[in-house]
């Protein structure tokens, strides 16, 4: 009896191996690449047959004078903000008495000198082309080389933003990466495009415009100024449009860095489980305080991802709000950069907005926002990625064949660690923590930004 009993125990534990290998066969699969049509038209419907007009023309980002009065005349109205509860800082969102400061700066400093800020925007190159059917806007930053030292290797690189940011944030950064430094045997040709919808790129007039749709513009765009091999940078939207780009075009992508690297196939997720439970599974004990589990991931949910959801459900409600309302709209912008550079900012009575950034460098982000009045197509690439989940789903399950590098700033909203990542990125050479810094390093911190990229391009080695 006792013999029948182990076979059927031997039999058993031989089905739930092979489902259980199975299982994990499926899951770590490499997934196929979406049917995607890489010319597919965004723009708004036309009588006759579309015809992409293929120039670069430089653009002229000038504000009219009458946008300015206009805006003075705006922020000129008396504030009726509530007052914020005693005690309180910025955890209940932006803090009245901090947005009194902000706007009366905005209206009394910041506008008196626009022509000088306007000129510092115009201190890098800006163009636009069509790319189907959408007006694209970028930066092309040429790099530099010393006279009577060895040229430095050049490389192409598409830098990307996220949401709530701009080109902006890229102001301190793409310097470091166009001019030559003995940290590095290359220099880069930058170019940084504003998202399509975000500041002087036009937004879709089609649904279905998710991520992958988005990467393939981008890339288009690379291929349009004359680069069929380059590197891809970003945080936000940037690493995962740039993980998509990645995925989706391998023959284009020689690397990948991202400040914000991800896994969401389901394997990933999987991962993503198992690691809260059994940590030293799957994170280096040097680093285990950057991966808080799912407790804290669920906790930051709640906490902070309520603009995520109404985004990508009711965008134009929340646009509608802030259009021709300039201090909801800083309101609204300006409180991911006290909360996502810090957490901890959320207990002060400023959110912290100074201790990392400028009122100057805040409000020239709000400006690109404002005038180009571009908030609630900004905030449509969070509802179009859910119309077009099915497409992101399948490049999730894509790995990044590219040599890769990801870095960690420790006040990230969550981090993913390397064995989480390690079917996404099979090529990941490079891997750093930072014990400072939060969500937007290009902004916050672009020196040590700078110095992490390339050491990642260094130990690649694009020879």
């Amino acid at each position: 009896m006792a013999n029948i009993w182990a076979r059927i125990l031997v039999g058993a534990l031989t089905i739930l191996v092979a489902v259980g290998y199975k299982n994990y066969r499926d899951l770590s699969a490499p997934g196929k690449r979406p049917d995607l049509d890489n010319n597919a038209y965004w723009g708004p419907t036309l009588k006759e047959p579309y015809r992409e007009n293929k120039a670069i023309l430089p653009f002229d980002i000038s504000v009219k004078p009458e946008v300015i009065e206009d805006l003075i005349g705006q922020l000129s109205r008396p504030l009726k903000a509530q007052a914020p509860l005693e005690g309180v800082g910025f955890q209940y969102g932006f803090n009245a008495n901090e947005l009194a400061k902000v706007v009366k700066y905005w209206r009394d400093t910041y506008l008196p000198k626009w022509s000088e800020r306007e000129q510092y925007l115009k201190k890098l190159d800006h163009y636009q082309t069509e790319i189907q059917g959408l007006k694209i806007h970028f930066i092309h930053a040429k790099p530099s080389q010393v006279k009577g030292q060895k040229p430095k290797k050049v490389l192409p690189l598409l830098l990307m933003h996220g949401w709530p940011g701009t080109v902006r944030e890229f102001y301190d950064f793409i310097p470091l990466l166009t001019t030559p430094s003995d940290k590095s045997d290359y220099v880069f040709e930058v170019i940084a495009p504003s998202l399509p919808g975000y500041g002087w790129s036009q937004g879709s007039s089609k649904t279905g415009f998710g991520v992958a749709q988005v990467a393939v513009v981008m890339r288009n765009l690379m291929l349009r100024v004359g680069f069929d091999k380059f590197l891809v940078q970003g945080g936000d939207w940037g690493s995962i449009i740039g993980s998509n780009v990645a995925s989706l075009f391998p023959e284009n992508v020689l690397g990948y860095h991202s400040n914000m690297c991800g896994n969401n196939s389901p394997m990933g997720q999987l991962k993503m489980v198992l690691a809260s439970f059994f940590p030293s599974w799957f994170v280096d004990s040097e680093y285990a305080d950057f991966y808080k589990g799912l407790g804290h991931l669920f906790s930051t949910i709640m906490e902070e991802m309520g603009y995520a959801h109404i985004q990508a459900s009711k965008p134009d409600t929340i646009g509608n709000a802030l259009i021709d309302n300039p201090t909801g709209l800083a309101s609204y912008i300006l409180e991911k950069f006290s909360t996502w550079t810090n957490t901890a900012f959320r207990s002060l009575p400023d959110g912290g907005l100074t201790k990392r950034f400028t009122y100057d460098q805040l409000l020239d982000n709000v400006m690109i926002y404002y005038v180009t009045n571009s908030i609630t197509t900004s905030m449509r690439l969070y509802s179009e990625s859910m119309v077009a989940s099915q497409f992101a789903l399948a490049v999730d399950s894509l790995p990044i064949k590219a040599k890769a590098g990801c870095t960690r700033f420790a006040h990230e909203i969550t981090h993913f660690s390397d064995s989480v990542l390690a079917n996404k990125f099979p090529n990941l050479v490079h891997s750093s923590h930072h014990r400072d810094g939060g969500h937007f390093p290009a902004f916050e911190l672009p020196q040590q930004l700078y110095d992490d990229f390339v050491s990642f391009v260094q130990k690649a080695n694009f020879s």
